[in-house]
């Protein structure tokens, strides 16, 4: 029930907290801190007119099969990439932005 409630980083900065009970160094919090904010969300904001370009590139990106990456372009907005870092977030945007989609990082 608590995992459903949190974020995906907020759990280590739990555990670090709990495991210290207070005494957690500032300096391994903060590194926390700083490698959450190097994982982002990519959401496919809108598909543009070439769907079908869009669908090929996320399914070459993310190995999702034809039917779950049209089902993403269709619902769009929608996150077509969870958990990616920085760099792999930016080629998926790069690479969706050459074939008409716009794309948001989050």
């Amino acid at each position: 029930m608590l995992k459903k409630l949190l974020l995906p980083g907020m759990m280590l900065v739990l555990v670090l907290a709990f495991a210290g009970c207070g005494q957690t160094d500032s300096a391994e919090v903060a590194t926390t801190e700083n490698a959450q904010s190097d994982i982002v969300d990519v959401e496919l904001t809108e598909a543009g007119e070439t769907k079908i370009k869009v669908i090929k590139v996320i399914r070459e990106t993310t190995g999702l099969g034809l039917k779950e990456a049209k089902a993403l372009v269709d619902d769009a907005p929608s996150i077509v990439m969870e958990d990616a870092s920085q760099e792999q977030a930016q080629e998926f945007k790069a690479a969706l932005e050459e074939v008409g989609a716009t794309v948001t990082l989050k």
